[in-house]
């Protein structure tokens, strides 16, 4: 089996537990294809086998966590800087599972008030962190860029910045905000992961809940 290997401290948990399996034979054929250097760096380390999309095109499966989920099992990632490759790698796989607590459970897209993250180039970044800023003036979205813990700008394992986006309203129509987004030249990837997941994982103080597409 092929598996994608997410980013995040849910998907580290998931790592930590695949690295546990295979070290007592309870897994075998595994083989992962992380979607970031963290996540690469901790599997290496638990003797994960690992390989890229360049020699697995298609993947069986992906886990990962989610930032926010909607009623349609649209979601939110890329708070842990990982959204194109996780992305990539998550369009690549024939079912997507996402592990989440009953907190990122949001009505819409957005709703949380956190950030939706928007990888862009490094060049003029200040020119699309305002151009974002107005595409969504209306849910009163204010736009910055994300920083690490020094106080200079977060770079991510593809070597852009991140804009964050964070609404007083939920995004209105998500299909369409994720055009708008992409349509901006200097945008890599926006962190709306849409009709994506096969299922949902979700634990809150009553037990486990799984939903499905």
């Amino acid at each position: 089996m092929v598996l994608g290997l997410g980013t995040g401290s849910t998907a580290a948990f998931v790592v930590a537990k695949l690295g546990e399996l295979l070290k007592s034979g309870q897994l075998t054929d595994i083989v992962g294809v992380p979607t970031s250097k963290r996540t690469e760096e901790q599997a290496r380390g638990l003797g994960i086998p690992l390989s890229v999309l360049d020699d697995h095109p298609k993947l069986d499966l992906a886990i990962d966590g989610a930032d926010e989920v909607d009623p349609n099992l649209d979601l939110v990632k890329g708070r842990g800087g990982a959204l194109l490759r996780e992305k990539m790698v998550e369009a690549a796989s024939d079912k997507f599972v996402v592990v989440v607590d009953d907190t990122k459970l949001v009505d819409g897209l957005g709703g949380s008030g956190l950030a939706m993250p928007v990888e862009v180039v490094q060049f003029c970044w200040k020119y699309n962190l305002v151009r974002l800023q107005e595409l969504f003036k209306e849910e009163g979205c204010e736009a910055k860029l994300r920083l690490n813990d020094s106080g200079k700008p977060y770079v991510t394992d593809n070597s852009n910045y991140i804009v964050d986006l964070y609404f007083k309203t939920p995004i209105k129509d998500g299909p369409a905000a994720g055009k708008e987004i992409s349509a901006f030249e200097g945008v890599v990837e926006h962190g709306l992961f849409l009709d994506m997941t096969t299922a949902v994982i979700i634990a809150g103080k009553s037990g486990v809940e799984v939903k499905n597409k």
